[in-house]
């Protein structure tokens, strides 16, 4: 006789498309959710509505979904999953660091760096809580699927296996398969640097300059990925997973990727002011580009393509001339 599923009280901090999907995920498992934002007059709004009208507008909520704005209520639970984007991650943290307690595990769900400290951000998260039971999730992921329980495969990295292994049983289904690493650092890695990347394939794209150039691209974007993530400690074959590869190919070659629609709009002609605007969400590789290069300059690592992205954000060069400057560099062994 099979074992009944065991079920869990969790509650998401950050009510973006990307939490809510992840709860209505859990929710429909059989979980008890609590959806935390900070905004008294959305929580009410939802709660009311039982839907996020802003980002997933027609997606009802389960009744085992509750939206609040009390974070000490919201974090009477265990495991807490962070949704915030990247630029509040290190305010929110020292938000929660007196309310939680000893037991209180973290899953982290944001893809970014620290504008503060240009730290990743398990190393923030250690900054402030100390040690912590703390993992990662990642990977090819759109929250719109997810919502809809489109099949989707992620990775959770911990180096606490006993974490890892109950995060499986809590999320793990046929429709939202889970694998375990080991590597936090390459798996934060992988969810930085496919944003900038992403942003590089849209630029090509809409410039309409073909799949040759999106795919080499791509291929060589990987290149940077894996240089700049084995120099900081993170194992080569991680960025052949989903947190790599995986993800990549997915920010790239989509248009539901906030960073390759951005990157599609200025390759397009439009101003970096119009092409956010038309989006109306936070475009992680835009916050993040200044810091990736920072980090690659202050290990020596070649970025070329992350780096050309960065002068286009800066208005030192406009699309045509940061193709040119790539295309035109010395040939090289791959």
């Amino acid at each position: 006789m099979a074992a009944k599923p065991k079920f869990n009280k969790l509650t998401i901090l950050g009510a973006g498309s990307w939490g809510t999907a992840l709860s209505l995920y859990l929710a429909r498992l059989g979980h008890t959710i609590t959806l935390w934002t900070p905004d008294k007059d959305r929580a009410s709004a939802m709660q009311q509505s039982r839907c996020n009208q802003k980002y997933l507008p027609t997606i009802t909520f389960p009744e085992n979904l509750t939206v609040t704005a009390d974070l000490a209520e919201a974090l009477n639970v265990q495991d807490v999953l962070i949704a915030v984007p990247s630029a509040g991650y290190r305010k929110l943290l020292t938000t929660l660091q007196p309310l939680l307690s000893k037991q209180t595990r973290l899953i982290c769900a944001t893809k970014g760096l620290d504008a503060h400290s240009s730290k990743f951000l398990h190393e923030v998260t250690q900054e402030i809580l100390g040690e912590h039971a703390h993992a990662v999730l990642s990977g090819p992921t759109f929250a719109r699927e997810v919502s809809l329980g489109l099949p989707t495969a992620t990775v959770i990295a911990s180096t606490d296996e006993n974490f890892s292994q109950d995060l499986v049983n809590i999320f793990n289904s046929a429709t939202f398969r889970i694998y375990t690493s080991k590597d936090v650092v390459g798996t934060e890695v992988g969810g930085v640097v496919k944003n900038v990347l992403a942003i590089a394939a849209g630029i090509t794209d809409g410039m309409q300059l073909g799949a040759n150039a999106r795919c080499a691209l791509i291929t060589r974007g990987l290149a940077e990925m894996i240089r700049l993530g084995v120099k900081l400690g993170a194992q080569k074959e991680t960025f052949n997973g989903l947190a790599g590869l995986g993800d990549l190919i997915l920010t790239c070659t989509d248009n539901q990727s906030r960073n390759r629609r951005f990157g599609l709009a200025l390759g397009a002609g439009k101003s970096i002011a119009e092409a956010k605007a038309e989006i109306g969400q936070v475009i992680e590789g835009e916050t993040n580009a200044k810091i990736l290069i920072q980090l690659a300059h202050k290990h020596q690592i070649e970025m070329p393509i992350c780096e050309i992205v960065l002068k286009i954000l800066q208005g030192e060069l406009d699309s045509k001339q940061a193709v040119d400057s790539l295309l035109n560099r010395s040939p090289k062994a791959e």
